[in-house]
């Protein structure tokens, strides 16, 4: 089990208790998903199709022995490994008919796929969606409530066709560790400051985070 004496004064475990669904674990949601065990976190639901790849182990947490298996039970071999902790892994293609949990992580790797996920399973219906962008050197990051009817219309303003965005952003060929790794704690940082927000700790969340490493710039907004 997760010892939280060195950051429980942040975020602490016990007084959490809904469930989070992580959909997508490859650059982002693998060291998502991670960083959310290494809370604490008990109730994590971890949902992708795919294989790891040897592309894969540069930008993502699993290692060349893992090459061929399917990313939900090398996530979950390598999370019980380092932390002893157990996540429930679901070896499927979300399509908006599960069930998703209070807390949703949508970092798929196409707008198409977030958009019928987001309509299907997400909108009015969970308490918090943090969603990703990724390119090779920037990234965004959206904190939103989806029952917040301001905050579903400037989310949904921000989407757009696939063939209209940078490939790179969604799964494209340019993919670097290092950016990766910072997308992902700052999203996990956003869940973070949103527990505290529920517990009255804090009133303040940026809904858009916008950050660049080359050069270093960073953009926030609050719908």
């Amino acid at each position: 089990m997760i010892n939280p004496l060195r950051h429980n004064k942040v975020f602490s475990p016990e007084k959490f208790d809904k469930g989070i669904s992580v959909i997508g674990i490859g650059a982002t949601g693998s060291k998502v998903a991670m960083s959310l065990v290494k809370l604490g976190i008990e109730k994590i639901h971890a949902y992708d199709f795919d294989r790891v790849e040897e592309h894969n182990i540069p930008n993502q947490i699993y290692g060349e022995d893992q090459i061929g298996l399917q990313k939900t039970q090398a996530l979950f071999d390598i999370i019980k490994r380092q932390t002893n902790s157990e996540i429930s892994v679901h070896n499927e293609k979300v399509d908006g008919s599960q069930n998703m949990k209070e807390i949703v992580f949508l970092l798929t790797d196409t707008m198409s796929s977030r958009k019928l996920i987001w309509e299907k399973s997400i909108k009015g219906k969970c308490n918090l969606m943090i969603e990703t962008r990724l390119d090779s050197d920037q990234g965004m990051i959206y904190t939103i409530n989806p029952k917040n009817p301001k905050h579903v219309v400037k989310w949904e303003g921000t989407l757009c066709e696939d063939k209209e965005a940078d490939p790179s952003v969604c799964g494209g060929e340019i993919t670097v560790g290092p950016s990766s790794s910072i997308i992902a704690e700052l999203a996990v940082w956003q869940f973070i400051k949103w527990f505290q927000q529920q517990m009255g700790v804090r009133n303040d969340l940026e809904n858009e985070i916008i950050i660049g490493v080359n050069p270093v710039a960073l953009y926030t907004k609050m719908f």
